[in-house]
């Protein structure tokens, strides 16, 4: 059976609950949910929708450097959105942060997330 690494870093928001900010079996890499939580404060970066997805995608890089990848290292990522209206603004960002070839996605739009967030994303990394 594959050992399990569990990856942290204070470059990201601590978890608030039963789970870690990733697990590294083999060469996969499963990273949790990141919500736009300012790691140093643990508050929201702000209620503006394209800082929050931002935000976003700087926790996932910190996740994804503590376990010796790159955000272009992602393979599957999930975006969840309370409004999908802001799907663009999503792929404008997403532009800054990724190139071709990109990563599978999925972006989904749910009620609510966690402390009010209007966007959350997990991802799978392959090293």
């Amino acid at each position: 059976m594959a050992e399990k690494q569990i990856i942290a870093t204070e470059n990201a928001p601590v978890a608030i609950g039963t789970y870690s900010q990733a697990v590294k079996v083999d060469n996969t890499v499963y990273v949790s949910g990141q919500i736009p939580l300012v790691p140093s404060t643990m508050e929201m970066v702000s209620d503006d929708f394209a800082e929050q997805t931002v935000q976003v995608f700087e926790n996932l890089k910190a996740v994804c450097n503590a376990a010796g990848g790159e955000l272009s290292d992602i393979t599957k990522l999930n975006i969840f959105l309370t409004d999908l209206s802001h799907f663009a603004v999503v792929n404008e960002i997403m532009g800054r942060y990724f190139s071709q070839p990109y990563p599978a996605r999925a972006a989904l739009g749910v009620k609510e997330l966690p402390k009010g967030s209007q966007v959350e994303m997990d991802a799978i990394m392959v090293l």
